[in-house]
Protein backbone atom coordinates (compact mmCIF):
# COMPACT_ATOMS: atom_id res chain seq x y z
CA UNK A 1 0.00 0.00 0.00
CA UNK A 2 1.09 3.13 -1.27
CA UNK A 3 1.25 6.27 1.12
CA UNK A 4 -1.50 8.91 -0.29
CA UNK A 5 -0.01 11.91 -2.22
CA UNK A 6 0.72 14.98 -0.26
CA UNK A 7 -0.26 18.65 -1.15
CA UNK A 8 2.13 21.20 -2.96
CA UNK A 9 4.62 22.03 -0.40
CA UNK A 10 3.02 20.55 2.48
CA UNK A 11 5.75 19.07 4.85
CA UNK A 12 5.32 15.87 6.74
CA UNK A 13 5.30 16.29 9.83
CA UNK A 14 4.04 14.27 13.35
CA UNK A 15 1.44 16.14 15.14
CA UNK A 16 3.78 17.60 17.59
CA UNK A 17 5.92 19.19 15.16
CA UNK A 18 3.20 20.75 13.11
CA UNK A 19 2.57 22.64 16.84
CA UNK A 20 6.03 23.56 17.19
CA UNK A 21 6.13 25.35 14.06
CA UNK A 22 3.09 26.90 14.00
CA UNK A 23 3.67 28.15 17.71
CA UNK A 24 7.26 29.33 16.69
CA UNK A 25 5.97 31.54 14.10
CA UNK A 26 3.32 32.78 16.47
CA UNK A 27 5.62 33.39 19.11
CA UNK A 28 8.23 35.63 16.30
CA UNK A 29 4.76 37.59 15.80
CA UNK A 30 4.42 38.38 19.32
CA UNK A 31 8.05 39.51 19.30
CA UNK A 32 8.16 41.58 16.14
CA UNK A 33 4.85 43.02 15.94
CA UNK A 34 5.45 44.41 19.79
CA UNK A 35 7.91 45.78 18.81
CA UNK A 36 7.73 47.06 15.02
CA UNK A 37 3.55 47.05 14.30
CA UNK A 38 1.91 45.38 11.77
CA UNK A 39 3.24 47.62 8.60
CA UNK A 40 7.14 47.57 9.37
CA UNK A 41 6.73 43.55 10.21
CA UNK A 42 6.89 41.42 6.93
CA UNK A 43 6.58 37.82 5.95
CA UNK A 44 10.41 37.53 5.52
CA UNK A 45 11.13 38.91 8.89
CA UNK A 46 8.81 36.34 10.50
CA UNK A 47 10.07 33.53 9.68
CA UNK A 48 13.60 34.90 9.77
CA UNK A 49 13.07 35.08 13.51
CA UNK A 50 11.40 31.91 13.64
CA UNK A 51 14.10 30.00 11.80
CA UNK A 52 11.68 28.02 9.40
CA UNK A 53 11.27 28.21 5.97
CA UNK A 54 8.71 30.37 4.27
CA UNK A 55 6.65 28.08 2.99
CA UNK A 56 5.58 26.89 6.15
CA UNK A 57 4.24 30.12 7.01
CA UNK A 58 1.79 30.11 3.95
CA UNK A 59 1.27 26.26 5.32
CA UNK A 60 -0.13 27.41 8.22
CA UNK A 61 -1.41 30.68 7.41
CA UNK A 62 -3.22 31.77 4.45
CA UNK A 63 -2.41 35.40 4.43
CA UNK A 64 -0.26 37.79 6.70
CA UNK A 65 -3.81 39.35 8.11
CA UNK A 66 -4.94 35.76 9.23
CA UNK A 67 -1.48 35.28 10.58
CA UNK A 68 -1.77 38.78 12.62
CA UNK A 69 -5.25 37.67 13.43
CA UNK A 70 -4.03 34.66 15.12
CA UNK A 71 -1.20 36.41 16.80
CA UNK A 72 -3.38 39.33 18.36
CA UNK A 73 -5.75 36.27 19.63
CA UNK A 74 -2.60 34.82 21.69
CA UNK A 75 -1.57 38.15 22.59
CA UNK A 76 -4.55 38.62 23.81
CA UNK A 77 -5.12 35.21 26.11
CA UNK A 78 -2.04 36.13 27.27
CA UNK A 79 -2.24 39.57 28.71
CA UNK A 80 -6.06 39.06 29.69
CA UNK A 81 -4.79 35.80 31.66
CA UNK A 82 -2.34 38.79 33.26
CA UNK A 83 -5.20 41.19 33.65
CA UNK A 84 -7.39 38.71 35.75
CA UNK A 85 -4.36 37.14 37.73
CA UNK A 86 -3.93 40.54 39.71
CA UNK A 87 -7.24 42.15 39.38
CA UNK A 88 -9.73 39.38 40.27
CA UNK A 89 -6.86 38.62 43.72
CA UNK A 90 -10.07 39.44 46.25
CA UNK A 91 -7.17 38.71 48.79
CA UNK A 92 -5.91 42.73 48.23
CA UNK A 93 -7.76 45.57 48.47
CA UNK A 94 -8.93 46.52 45.01
CA UNK A 95 -6.56 49.32 43.91
CA UNK A 96 -3.72 47.13 45.31
CA UNK A 97 -4.59 44.65 42.64
CA UNK A 98 -4.45 47.62 40.16
CA UNK A 99 -0.82 48.47 41.46
CA UNK A 100 0.39 44.93 41.61
CA UNK A 101 -0.74 44.76 37.52
CA UNK A 102 1.05 47.76 37.08
CA UNK A 103 4.11 46.80 38.63
CA UNK A 104 3.75 43.53 36.68
CA UNK A 105 3.61 45.35 33.39
CA UNK A 106 6.51 46.92 34.09
CA UNK A 107 9.02 44.17 35.02
CA UNK A 108 7.81 42.90 31.72
CA UNK A 109 8.79 46.35 29.96
CA UNK A 110 12.39 46.25 31.90
CA UNK A 111 12.93 42.48 30.81
CA UNK A 112 12.70 43.34 27.12
CA UNK A 113 15.05 46.74 28.11
CA UNK A 114 11.48 48.58 26.56
CA UNK A 115 11.77 47.41 22.97
CA UNK A 116 8.07 45.62 23.39
CA UNK A 117 5.22 47.76 24.12
CA UNK A 118 1.24 46.76 23.94
CA UNK A 119 0.48 44.97 20.97
CA UNK A 120 -2.58 46.40 20.58
CA UNK A 121 -2.08 49.93 21.36
CA UNK A 122 0.77 49.22 17.99
CA UNK A 123 -2.03 48.09 16.31
CA UNK A 124 -4.45 51.23 17.41
CA UNK A 125 -1.83 53.11 16.39
CA UNK A 126 -1.61 51.92 12.67
CA UNK A 127 -5.88 51.60 12.42
CA UNK A 128 -6.38 53.60 9.69
CA UNK A 129 -4.27 51.33 7.65
CA UNK A 130 -5.02 48.15 8.78
CA UNK A 131 -8.27 45.95 7.48
CA UNK A 132 -11.99 46.18 8.42
CA UNK A 133 -11.26 42.97 10.21
CA UNK A 134 -8.26 44.39 12.92
CA UNK A 135 -10.52 46.85 14.01
CA UNK A 136 -13.13 44.60 15.17
CA UNK A 137 -10.83 42.43 17.03
CA UNK A 138 -8.78 45.27 18.40
CA UNK A 139 -12.13 46.82 19.60
CA UNK A 140 -13.79 43.92 20.98
CA UNK A 141 -10.15 42.96 22.89
CA UNK A 142 -9.88 45.78 24.39
CA UNK A 143 -13.67 46.27 25.62
CA UNK A 144 -12.97 42.75 27.12
CA UNK A 145 -9.82 44.59 29.19
CA UNK A 146 -11.83 47.22 29.70
CA UNK A 147 -15.04 44.99 31.69
CA UNK A 148 -12.05 43.81 33.99
CA UNK A 149 -10.34 46.60 35.18
CA UNK A 150 -14.10 48.19 35.30
CA UNK A 151 -14.99 45.68 37.91
CA UNK A 152 -11.90 45.75 40.12
CA UNK A 153 -12.91 49.61 39.90
CA UNK A 154 -16.35 49.28 41.05
CA UNK A 155 -15.47 47.03 44.22
CA UNK A 156 -12.94 50.14 44.73
CA UNK A 157 -16.06 52.56 44.49
CA UNK A 158 -18.21 49.97 46.38
CA UNK A 159 -15.61 49.58 49.65
CA UNK A 160 -15.16 53.58 49.23
CA UNK A 161 -11.68 53.30 48.63
CA UNK A 162 -12.42 55.74 45.56
CA UNK A 163 -14.77 58.40 44.80
CA UNK A 164 -15.49 59.80 41.49
CA UNK A 165 -17.92 61.60 39.75
CA UNK A 166 -18.33 59.02 36.38
CA UNK A 167 -19.11 55.41 36.90
CA UNK A 168 -16.58 52.13 36.27
CA UNK A 169 -16.91 51.64 32.93
CA UNK A 170 -16.16 55.19 31.98
CA UNK A 171 -13.22 55.00 34.31
CA UNK A 172 -11.96 52.07 33.12
CA UNK A 173 -12.06 53.63 29.72
CA UNK A 174 -9.66 56.41 30.76
CA UNK A 175 -7.35 53.98 32.68
CA UNK A 176 -6.32 52.13 29.23
CA UNK A 177 -6.49 55.24 27.39
CA UNK A 178 -3.76 56.74 29.68
CA UNK A 179 -2.20 53.46 29.79
CA UNK A 180 -1.51 53.34 26.26
CA UNK A 181 -0.59 56.24 25.89
CA UNK A 182 1.71 55.87 29.17
CA UNK A 183 3.31 52.99 27.56
CA UNK A 184 4.11 54.78 24.53
CA UNK A 185 6.53 57.13 26.54
CA UNK A 186 7.42 54.63 28.10
CA UNK A 187 9.18 53.01 25.41
CA UNK A 188 10.37 56.07 24.11
CA UNK A 189 12.37 57.24 27.37
CA UNK A 190 13.15 53.61 28.27
CA UNK A 191 11.58 54.36 31.67
CA UNK A 192 8.74 53.25 33.43
CA UNK A 193 8.65 56.63 34.87
CA UNK A 194 5.51 57.95 32.89
CA UNK A 195 3.42 54.55 33.58
CA UNK A 196 4.21 55.42 37.22
CA UNK A 197 3.21 59.12 36.56
CA UNK A 198 0.05 58.15 35.00
CA UNK A 199 -0.90 55.87 38.01
CA UNK A 200 -0.20 58.37 40.20
CA UNK A 201 -2.21 60.60 38.58
CA UNK A 202 -4.90 58.20 38.27
CA UNK A 203 -5.13 57.99 41.93
CA UNK A 204 -5.81 61.47 42.20
CA UNK A 205 -8.10 61.90 39.93
CA UNK A 206 -10.31 59.16 41.80
CA UNK A 207 -9.52 60.84 45.03
CA UNK A 208 -7.92 57.37 46.16
CA UNK A 209 -8.14 57.47 50.19
CA UNK A 210 -5.38 54.69 51.28
CA UNK A 211 -1.95 55.89 49.34
CA UNK A 212 0.38 52.73 49.29
CA UNK A 213 2.79 51.42 46.80
CA UNK A 214 2.56 47.46 46.98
Amino acid sequence: MTDAPRGRGRPRKTESTYSDTRNDLIRSGLELLTQNGFLSTGVDAIVKNAKVPKGSFYYYFQSKEEYVQTVLGAYDSFFEHKLKKHLHDKSSPPMARMENFINDACEGMKKYEFTRGCLVGNLMQESPGLPPSFIKQLRDILDSWQNIVASCLYDALFAGDITSDVNEKQLAAIFWSGWEGAVMRAKLYCSTQPIHDFWDYFKISVRYRHEQRV
